[in-house]
């Protein structure tokens, strides 16, 4: 699916849209906001690269980041949920990874991305593995995301 789908989508569907990036630096917002209209269902975005303003921004518990990590399905929904506070939106989605080059682990290799999507009652979460390079890695999680963003509004997941 592409950005137009889901701006289709969610002005059939009334709702509103926000979003907590990480590894994809606004990406995600820029593809959405490409669109003509699409000021009518997103609201905003915060783009929280490092750790402290995940922490300070979006109110990712510095013992969530510790214990798991940055990139983990705990920090992942904590930014969904802290973006969706933040902008009271219907929906809310996150995005945190490791693009490369460097970054990478034998537990969490270049490529790994989360991503969590919320409506504030449910949380959907989905740890991906690109492959790639760094643009690629970017691409890729831009597209899935708003995937995942389509299949949460229309229920599939």
């Amino acid at each position: 699916m592409v950005a137009s789908d889901l701006q289709e989508l969610m002005l059939e569907k009334g709702l509103t849209l926000s979003l907590a990036e990480s590894c994809t630096g606004g990406m995600i917002s820029s593809s959405i906001t490409d669109r003509p209209g699409s000021s009518a269902y997103f609201i905003g975005s915060a783009i929280t690269y490092s750790n402290q303003s995940k922490i300070s921004i979006l109110g990712v518990r510095p013992e969530t980041i510790s214990e798991f990590g940055a990139v983990s399905r705990e920090t992942s929904v904590e930014m969904a949920l802290g973006a969706s506070r933040i902008f009271d939106t219907d929906i809310s989605a996150s995005v945190t990874g490791i693009a490369g080059p460097d970054g990478g682990s034998v537990s969490k290799p270049i490529g790994t991305v989360w991503m969590t999507v919320t409506d504030g009652s449910r949380c959907i979460s989905s740890v991906f593995h690109f492959d790639g390079n760094r643009d690629d890695i970017r691409t890729s999680s831009t597209n899935a995301l708003i995937d995942m963003i389509i299949d949460f509004v229309k229920g599939v997941l």
